[in-house]
């Protein structure tokens, strides 16, 4: 059998964490027969559900035989994954690999690399914006000004005065709250409520102050959540993002709580997948090929993408690392398809250069460099040109040239360009070719056979470190299902 031959050559027990305890009571169950029980699951459905494990293991001979005719109950299963799986995960899934990798020869220097969105467990209609909480603050910032304000004229008489500012922390509301209470001289038990009583204005204020205390505290808690890198979370997942999903079965463009699944696939089987909170794929190439880089120790030749992934910084990452690009950039099917786009005479990539290098326009005009900008979010200084063009007053082409009455401006980057070009050279040669066909055929058809064939199109745990865990879990079951299927279909043709 395909499965046991894996788990006993990799020697699946050494994952374990070992026992440095004698437990009190009744003895546990098998510790090497649930973790086989476990990725057996996986292999067989795609994703195993705890209850089915346990139902699997009293009715269904093959987990019984795992078992060794034992039936734990559903959430021992659950607490063997969380207590022995989290920290060894990765160590199992790239021995499974490496095994597969021995017996089958896979080529891991070619890497189709691909990404889809996975709804996490998480309610709908539980997001907080990034914006929006920044934007409340601001308004709170606004009311606490005047309520300081106010409370200065009750201690004018005093002699004391408390500083107003633009903004404020939690610690610093507190503190001048404490200072307020002792120099007014309140006393909270003497604070009156409800109706037919009448609070004095000291009281008011320093209940406000709290309560203004206590909002900015929860403003700045979920700004801590948030991050700077994303705009927004799930109160029920904080590390789910709300993003657009091609699943979108409310039918309203609505954004869904959910996680971008990214995965490598070298001849069918998954090298390499992790879970990102991105929203773009840009941003995920670059954690992806570290994590590759971290499991196998070497960067593959050839990483295949789609145009989601073509940018300046994961073209300067592949030059840096020796990898080839074969990486669509965004309007990589328009250059090669669109005849009238490419030849397009007012495209400034299509612009002429007189002796001195300088960009002439097809009303023969010079375009004159202007300034230089730098590309927000890049990692490797980018800095774009800005030429503009010497005089636009009475252009035969200006309908066909420009939007604005304004002299034309245009935007290079000749190191991008050069790069959009050696990408058109290899993914339009023979080899670039095949490459192109194979990612279609091997990553979207893993994503295909997950979703589709496997049922699983959205992630049971919560949290971004359990997440992982689940897709490594995924992962380890779809390459020993598709080892497998390719040894069982070599003895049926024999």
């Amino acid at each position: 059998m395909a499965f046991d031959e894996i788990m006993e050559e990799i020697g699946i027990e050494q994952y374990l964490k070992p026992k440095g305890y004698k437990p009190l009571g009744r003895s546990g169950y098998c510790r090497v027969n649930m973790l086989k029980t476990i990725l057996f699951g996986f292999m067989d459905t795609g994703y195993a559900a705890l209850r089915e494990l346990e139902d699997r293991c009293k009715v269904n001979l093959r987990y019984m035989y795992l078992m060794d005719y034992e039936t734990p109950r559903y959430h021992c299963f659950g607490d063997f994954i969380n207590e022995e799986l989290t920290d060894s995960i990765e160590e199992i899934f790239r021995a499974v690999m490496n095994h597969i990798c021995e017996k089958e020869h896979v080529d891991m220097q070619h890497l189709y690399i691909d990404g889809s969105k996975f709804e996490a467990n998480a309610n709908k209609y539980t997001w907080v914006w990034r914006k929006g909480t920044e934007k409340a603050r601001y308004r709170l910032y606004v009311k606490i000004t005047k309520l300081l304000s106010e409370m200065n004229e009750d201690l004018l008489g005093m002699g004391v005065h408390i500083e107003t500012n633009t903004e404020y922390s939690p610690d610093c509301l507190m503190e001048i709250s404490e200072r307020y209470l002792s120099l007014t001289g309140l006393d909270q038990s003497r604070f009156v409520y409800g109706r037919g009583h009448h609070k004095t204005q000291e009281q008011r204020h320093y209940e406000m102050l709290n309560l203004y205390t206590v909002k900015l505290s929860e403003y700045v808690e979920k700004l801590l959540i948030c991050g700077p890198e994303r705009n927004s979370y799930s109160k029920t997942d904080h590390d789910a993002t709300f993003m657009r999903a091609k699943r979108d079965y409310m039918c309203n463009d609505q954004l869904l709580p959910a996680y971008n699944v990214q995965i490598g696939v070298a001849d069918e089987y998954i090298a390499v997948v992790d879970v990102m909170q991105y929203r773009s794929d840009m941003d995920c190439f670059i954690p992806l090929m570290e994590k590759f880089k971290e499991l196998y120790g070497f960067y593959p030749k050839y990483p295949v993408a789609d145009a989601g992934y073509g940018s300046f910084n994961n073209y300067i990452y592949c030059q840096q690392h020796g990898m080839e690009k074969f990486m669509k950039f965004p309007m990589y099917e328009k250059e090669t398809k669109d005849v009238q786009y490419h030849n397009n005479p007012f495209r400034a990539i299509n612009f002429k250069t007189d002796a001195d290098g300088n960009l002439i326009c097809p009303n023969d005009r010079r375009m004159i460099f202007s300034h230089r900008r730098a590309v927000k979010g890049n990692h490797y200084g980018r800095q774009d040109e800005i030429y503009v063009c010497e005089d636009c007053n009475g252009c035969p082409y200006a309908e066909q040239c420009k939007k604005t009455d304004k002299n034309r401006t245009v935007c290079l980057n000749q190191e991008l360009t050069s790069m959009h070009e050696e990408v058109l050279n290899n993914l339009e040669s023979i080899h670039g070719a095949l490459l192109r066909m194979n990612r279609s055929i091997q990553a979207e058809g893993t994503f295909g056979i997950l979703k589709y064939d496997r049922r699983y199109k959205r992630v049971v745990r919560r949290g971004l470190d359990s997440v992982r865990l689940e897709l490594n879990l995924v992962s380890i079951g779809h390459n020993i299902y598709k080892y497998f299927n390719k040894h069982y279909k070599l003895r049926k043709a024999a």
